[in-house]
């Protein structure tokens, strides 16, 4: 009885190998008609199966049309409940193989009748296979063996006989199932069934098979002997690349006419344990808080199997291989072992002794079995994570420190804090808060956020005249709640006493600035007020002395040792140094501390107006019509410097003299501030008129000014505008004007005059030096462009027919014949060279060689040209010696190699005696 619950579990599982109705894998869909979902079923069973257990159970469609069915079996060792589960009614244990029995589907208010095949290998018994995995395939290979051999086609119009008054009826074009194991070893072909017609004993039948896996893709995986009607799978299956086919079979007769109607068959792939479950991820990572209770989730793991997810093939079921650390216990965490979720199983869990663990899962197929379950592993990594569970702790509870008076910004002392909770998290942050012994708020403690210290800052000056000390109490606690449950203080306290050190404090004037007001214009030496400060450092006794700082008009000075401040000018408030009736000085206070301490104080003087300012008329300049018309008027107005009432409104009035200024114009007011001055006569010549006007303010005593405004009278236009000659008539140039014009035009012409003047004289001189060439008219060395290709002087140094004026050629052309100088240059026609730019003196040298010429020609004296000329003997003895040695009868007997080393200027002298043969 042990060996039945054992195995009968395990058989059950088994059994699920076979394929038990269409898969989702399944590239197609058969269309939908009511009846069993398959044709046919395969079971391995136990032997050992007891009355009225479960063997499995069969699936009905009907397509959603609510149909009731009863199910009946036709063998009395199994029944059908109506849910459609098969049962054993008895023993199986002495039945043979194989057992097959068929499932009837009855109609409860329609007389339609389905069938299906229920096939069942036994296993259990002492000569069966083992239940390994190479059993299972042995066993599912009988079963593929034992599967139908012979598939006909069917009758066409087929009708059974009828029992209780029901009609007996098959569903053509449906056969039963043909089932074949994946990765099956052969040999192949391997048959599977034989494809027949009832009419092959009447005519010649050839047989075949079209779609997916014969001739289509991927094809020639099953054919058929068209003849025999075999049909042959000729490779291993993969189901995991399909796992299941769809063929016709066709049966022809000789001449290719259609003997039967074609034929489906249906092959599913049996699926085999052949993958193993792998993980989705190498590593997971979760994470649970630190003192979770158990059953805490933490996280999911997913593996999964490409097997066949219906059977116990890609059942996968997971289970923890190991956990590292083992603290405080080897078994933390338990994992679900058909989800694969990972919870707690135990508490203690605390990120300040283990931060993390390291779990190894294995996920296992075939449901976990490990006997002949394919496994794989993977890593789980839980981080711990923080939670406010160690309050802050102060490592000294009492502080003394010191500080000096009026600084701030200063840290006085780092407090420090130890918490054991993860860093730089709300849980570790510390918040300080100083809860006693600063009322005024001259201290505070912020958070170093590197090294979590409190700096105990001065934010306000402290002074040791008012307070020698502080006795502060200062707390630190977390940024985040302490979590619940904690039996600790959620916050630590700490004592600091301060000391405050005495420091040379500067004098501090009582009232800064200080304002007094003064009229403008006191006297100097008047004493405005005593400007004094006092030194701060009341337990030392020191002398306060004072000085003047800023003193932008120099009007004040200070009195060095109490203060007093007096003028040195009279104070005007109308200053370009006074702004909105103020005049501001700084001064300087200093003790005689050590260091020397100085304080600044602002003195605001408000300066009251007196009327010392006259008004000034504006405009200045007007401009008017000579005959009087409407408009030709003049808006005249004045301005004061003086403040209110020293000014507006203003009186305007001509004066009496010059008699005519009234005679010829008159003022009008408009306002306390305008007034209008306009011609009293119909006509004024044009001109420009200086016209007096006395403006007075309302001071008191009132102060007046006699301005002058300068009218221009003007012809106008129609429409009342100057014209152009008026306004040139009108402009104001009198005869004074216009002569000292005309005197600076005469000595301008004078200074040009004198200028040519000097500069012909100049030119003179320059001509009346002989033989003098000016830098520029040298033509040595210049490179001159002839355009004749004959003969010439090869060099350019001083062509002497540019020496030359034609004319200077005539008396010696002309000369009458005679006795001429054998030296003279013969009268030949020659070749004319172009006459090179005129120089600025080109006559001097030629000039000075006709001079030269002339006289020598006309000279008495001079002997004839075909004279013999005698010269002195000097003697015998010269250093030179003879020179006949230099004659030489042939130019070939020197060598002219040496002239080509002379460098380019005597290239053409050793082309004319080296060449050789250039010649």
């Amino acid at each position: 009885n042990s060996c039945r619950r054992i195995n009968l579990p395990m058989l059950n599982r088994l059994s699920r190998f076979i394929p038990q109705g269409s898969k989702a894998s399944q590239p197609f869909k058969p269309p939908c008609r009511p009846g069993f979902s398959q044709n046919f079923y395969t079971v391995i069973v136990s032997r050992d199966v007891l009355h009225g257990q479960s063997i499995l159970k069969v699936k009905f469609e009907d397509c959603q049309h609510s149909r009731e069915v009863g199910f009946v079996s036709s063998d009395p060792y199994f029944s059908v409940r109506p849910d459609g589960t098969v049962y054993a009614e008895k023993e199986v244990a002495n039945l043979s193989e194989p057992v097959q029995f068929m499932v009837t589907a009855r109609g409860l208010h329609d007389p339609h009748i389905w069938e299906t095949t229920v096939k069942l290998a036994l296993a259990g018994h002492p000569h069966s296979l083992p239940l390994t995995k190479v059993g299972i395939e042995e066993m599912l290979s009988r079963v593929w063996e034992s599967q139908p051999r012979v598939i006909k086609f069917p009758r066409r119009h087929q009708r059974g006989s009828s029992t209780n008054g029901l009609r007996r009826q098959k569903r053509d074009w449906v056969i039963p199932p043909i089932n074949v194991p994946e990765n099956s070893r052969g040999p192949f072909p391997h048959m599977l069934v034989r494809i027949r017609s009832d009419q092959d004993k009447d005519v010649g039948i050839r047989y075949s098979i079209t779609g997916a896996g014969a001739d289509q893709p991927p094809s020639g995986i099953y054919n058929i002997d068209p003849i025999s009607g075999n049909m042959f799978v000729t490779q291993p299956l993969d189901r995991e690349e399909r796992a299941s086919f769809h063929l016709r079979a066709h049966a022809v007769d000789m001449n290719g006419n259609q003997v039967e109607n074609p034929i489906d068959l249906y092959i599913y792939v049996i699926d085999m344990n052949d993958n193993r479950p792998e993980f989705q991820n190498q590593v997971y990572n979760g994470s649970v808080a630190e003192g979770s209770k158990p059953g805490s989730s933490v996280m999911q793991v997913t593996a999964t199997d490409s097997d066949d997810s219906t059977t116990a093939n890609g059942m996968v079921r997971y289970r923890i291989l190991s956990q590292s650390p083992h603290s405080p216990i080897p078994n933390m965490f338990t994992i679900n072992s058909e989800t694969g979720d990972i919870v707690t199983v135990a508490a203690g869990l605390d990120r300040e002794k283990v931060s993390q663990y390291t779990i190894i899962i294995q996920a296992t197929d075939m449901e976990g079995n490990l006997n002949f379950g394919l496994s794989n592993t993977a890593t789980a990594l839980i981080s711990i994570t923080d939670i406010n569970d160690n309050p802050p702790e102060l490592e000294g509870k009492t502080f003394s420190v010191e500080v000096p008076e009026n600084k701030v910004n200063l840290v006085v002392t780092n407090l420090s804090v130890v918490d054991r909770d993860q860093p730089h998290s709300p849980n570790w942050n510390a918040v300080y808060r100083i809860v006693s012994g600063d009322p005024t708020g001259h201290f505070t403690v912020h958070t170093n956020p590197i090294t979590n210290e409190g700096m105990l800052t001065v934010v306000k000056p402290v002074d040791f005249e008012m307070n020698r000390a502080f006795m502060l109490t200062v707390v630190v606690s977390n940024q985040a709640h302490l979590a619940s449950g904690i039996q600790l203080s959620r916050q630590s306290t700490a004592g600091v006493t301060i000391s405050v050190q005495d420091e040379n404090e500067p004098p501090v004037f009582p009232v800064n600035p200080k304002m007094i007001r003064f009229e403008e214009g006191v006297p100097a030496g008047t004493t405005l007020t005593v400007f004094a400060a006092q030194d701060p450092d009341h337990f030392v006794h020191q002398i306060v002395r004072y000085s003047k700082l800023s003193d932008p008009a120099n009007w004040l000075k200070i009195n060095r040792t109490n203060g007093q401040i007096t003028t040195m000018a009279l104070l005007d408030r109308e200053s370009m140094y006074v702004q909105d009736n103020i005049y501001e000085a700084t001064f300087l206070a200093f003790d005689n501390g050590s260091p020397q301490a100085s304080g600044t104080g602002t003195l605001q003087i408000y300066l009251i107006d007196v009327n010392d300012n006259a008004p000034v008329l504006i405009p200045r300049e007007a401009q008017v019509c000579e005959r009087a018309r409407p408009n030709s008027k003049i808006n005249i107005t004045a301005s004061d410097t003086d403040a209110d009432p020293n000014v507006g409104p203003f009186v305007f009035e001509l004066p009496s003299f010059p008699a005519s200024v009234r005679r010829n114009w008159t003022i009008s007011r408009l306002s306390g501030d305008y007034a209008q001055l306009r011609l009293r006569i119909p006509y004024l010549d044009s001109g420009v008129y200086e016209i007096p006007v006395i403006v007075s303010d309302s001071g008191n005593p009132p102060l007046s000014n006699r301005s002058v405004i300068r009218v221009k009278v003007c012809p106008c236009d129609d429409t009342g505008d100057c014209s152009a000659t008026g306004a040139v008539a009108a402009a104001g140039l009198g005869t004074g004007a216009i002569i000292a014009i005309l005197i600076c035009i005469i000595v301008l012409l004078s200074m040009v005059l004198l200028f040519v003047v000097w500069m012909k004289r100049r030119e003179k001189e320059r001509q009346a030096k002989p033989l003098l060439i000016d830098p520029e008219d040298d033509v040595r060395d210049n490179i001159l462009k002839y355009d004749e290709e004959g003969g010439g002087e090869e060099d350019q140094d001083y062509d002497l027919s540019q020496l030359q004026q034609p004319e200077s050629l005539d008396h010696i052309i002309n000369k009458p014949a005679g006795v001429r100088r054998v030296d003279e240059r013969p009268v030949i026609t020659e070749s004319q060279y172009p006459a090179r730019p005129s120089l600025p003196h080109p006559g001097d040298i030629g000039d000075f060689i006709n001079d030269g010429l002339r006289a020598a020609d006309n000279d008495p004296t001079a002997p004839p040209y075909d004279s013999l000329l005698v010269f002195d003997y000097e003697g015998s003895g010269s250093t030179a010696g003879s020179v006949s040695s230099l004659n030489s009868t042939s130019s070939g007997d020197q060598d002219y190699d040496y002239l080509n080393d002379w460098g380019p200027r005597f290239k053409k002298l050793a082309d004319l005696y080296g060449g050789g043969d250039d010649d």
